[in-house]
């Protein structure tokens, strides 16, 4: 059985590619999960705040499936493949301070779904805000300050994902053809 008997984070499947941020929530054991999410059965605000960062957007939006033009997630396409940053604890602890301003934002509009809080034609100031303030400390996790465009951060992130995929003998970019000559005859 895949419902957790305790609080967890809830991801959707699918999004709407029009949105800054893919709406990621806490959930209680009583909402249950169905086929079309993805849930993390041991959350927390730093996981969270991770999640909910342009980082992890920006890495979606580039390895991340489509249905349609809107946005698939996937724990192997996604989640799995994320350069996790190696932050100290005082970054984790700032960054768990923001992903908590995020909630209390939502919390705000206790009538709204997700859906409306991150209509990015509607997204209320004070949520916008504390989603810059998170982006501001998952990014100095990383060791950067600032990206001119997304492409600059996918183009870091990638590094991160080449750094960190080398020493597990993961192959990160097409072999020259004289190496695919010998494979190929072997």
């Amino acid at each position: 059985m895949s419902q957790p008997a305790t609080r967890y984070i809830l991801i959707p499947e699918v999004s709407s590619e029009k949105r800054k941020y893919v709406p990621v929530g806490f959930m209680d054991p009583d909402v249950i999960a169905s086929n079309k999410v993805y849930i993390i059965s041991e959350p927390s605000l730093y996981i969270f705040g991770l999640l909910q960062s342009l980082m992890h957007m920006a890495w979606l939006r580039t390895v991340g499936g489509r249905l349609e033009s809107r946005y698939q997630y996937s724990a192997t396409m996604v989640y799995n493949t994320f350069p996790w940053p190696n932050s100290t604890d005082a970054q984790r602890r700032t960054i768990e301070i923001a992903a908590d301003d995020v909630l209390e934002a939502r919390a705000q509009f206790p009538d709204a779904s997700l859906a409306d809080l991150y209509d990015p034609l509607s997204m209320p100031t004070d949520l916008s805000k504390a989603h810059r303030a998170l982006d501001k400390a998952v990014d100095a996790a990383y060791g950067a300050k600032a990206f001119a465009s997304e492409a600059d951060r996918v183009a870091f992130l990638f590094k991160c994902y080449k750094m960190f995929a080398s020493p597990l003998g993961l192959e990160l970019s097409a072999p020259d053809k004289k190496a695919r000559k010998k494979k190929a005859k072997v």
